[in-house]
């Protein structure tokens, strides 16, 4: 295993962007974002992406998306007041299951201040066994791979 750090991303690696405005709460004691909330911020970018893209219905579609891997990794402080332009892309799509690969930016950064990785295993809502995903989430997908 390499000890070697990987130089941050670029704004160009990244194939999607959507702004989230960060608020008060996020910030810690420490007046920066904390840890934690990153988290929330990936999960947000991909949502709104399967919603709007995908046309995934959180409520009634048939298929559900679980989280079974996250991870993170922080490179330079966020904080309140700013507003963070999120990348996305697709690092790998299967069948029933996708890798994607988000990076915060600050407004206007090319350089990423936080990566991370979120995984997706669809599942069927009744029964929680993997399935296929949806043709049209998949095809709107399909666009983020890089």
């Amino acid at each position: 295993m390499s000890t070697e750090r990987q130089p941050p991303g670029k704004r160009a690696d990244y194939v999607h962007f959507a702004t989230i405005q960060t608020r008060w709460m996020d910030n810690d004691v420490y007046g920066h974002v904390n840890n934690v909330t990153y988290y929330s911020y990936f999960d947000t970018v991909v949502n709104r992406y399967l919603i709007e893209a995908g046309g995934l219905d959180i409520h009634n579609s048939a298929a559900i998306g679980f989280v079974v891997e996250s991870n993170c990794r922080y490179l330079a402080p966020i904080a309140y007041p700013q507003a963070i332009e999120a990348g996305l892309r697709v690092g790998k799509l299967g069948s029933s299951s996708v890798r994607y690969e988000l990076a915060l930016f600050g407004q206007g950064d090319d350089t990423a201040r936080a990566e991370g990785t979120f995984t997706h295993v669809f599942v069927d809502r009744l029964t929680q066994r993997p399935t296929a995903m949806p043709a049209q989430l998949r095809q709107a997908l399909a666009r983020l791979v890089r």
